[in-house]
């Protein structure tokens, strides 16, 4: 009811656990996902996984995926981001906030706000090493070769966008215009093959390039 009550937004599908949700994705080829955590039989980490791998077999642009849970970042969550999510949202989110989330999401942007990025950053330095060293494919070492091939203003960026700051605290900490951070951002999601801020901090942390927490 609340998404359809949008003008620019409309629910195409709707699914009970992570397999059928692979296959309504599939069928009716949405933009933004809202996947549950906790489903029966197939979870919502194994949901993410296959359709991000589904519409990248079939060559199509994967949807944007966010992960619903009811606690806050807890290591299901973390794992659906590791999986391909785009962020995370409890399920007692305000309604304004939800639909601004699916906005941003299907803009390009992480759902999660600077200052979640940065519990994100500890989760992640105190999170298990099974978990921590698990990265889905679109951050394995392939994307090694990519770093050198950053500017070194790309990899001072990099490492503030790795660290929780926002544009505005990045533009403030480097000296530059806001603008130019986004488009540095934007060049640095290109070289790496990384979809968001987001999993630009998972790379961080699975590289080495910041100290554990």
């Amino acid at each position: 009811m609340l998404i359809d009550s949008q003008p620019d937004l409309a629910v195409v599908g709707e699914a009970g656990d992570g397999g059928e949700a692979v296959v309504a994705a599939g069928e009716a080829l949405p933009d933004v996902v809202l996947m549950d955590i906790r489903m029966p039989r197939a979870d919502g980490i194994a949901g993410t996984a296959g359709i991000l791998r589904s519409a990248t077999e079939a060559g199509r642009t994967p949807p944007r995926i966010i992960v619903l849970t009811t606690f806050d970042l807890d290591d299901a969550a973390l794992r659906a981001i590791r999986a391909g999510a785009s962020g995370f949202l409890l399920k007692d989110a305000e309604p304004e906030f939800l639909l601004a989330a699916i906005r941003a999401v299907h803009g390009g942007h992480a759902v999660v706000a600077p200052g979640a990025i940065s519990d994100l950053l500890a989760h992640v330095g105190t999170a298990p090493d099974a978990l921590r060293t698990q990265s889905p494919a679109d951050l394995s070492a392939a994307h090694d070769a990519a770093l050198p091939s950053l500017s070194k203003r790309e990899r001072e960026i990099f490492t503030a966008v790795a660290e929780g700051l926002s544009n505005a605290e990045i533009a403030a900490r480097e000296f530059v215009a806001e603008a130019t951070v986004k488009s540095h951002v934007g060049r640095i999601l290109a070289k790496l093959g990384l979809r968001d801020r987001v999993q630009v901090v998972l790379y961080a942390h699975d590289h080495g390039l910041l100290p554990r927490r």
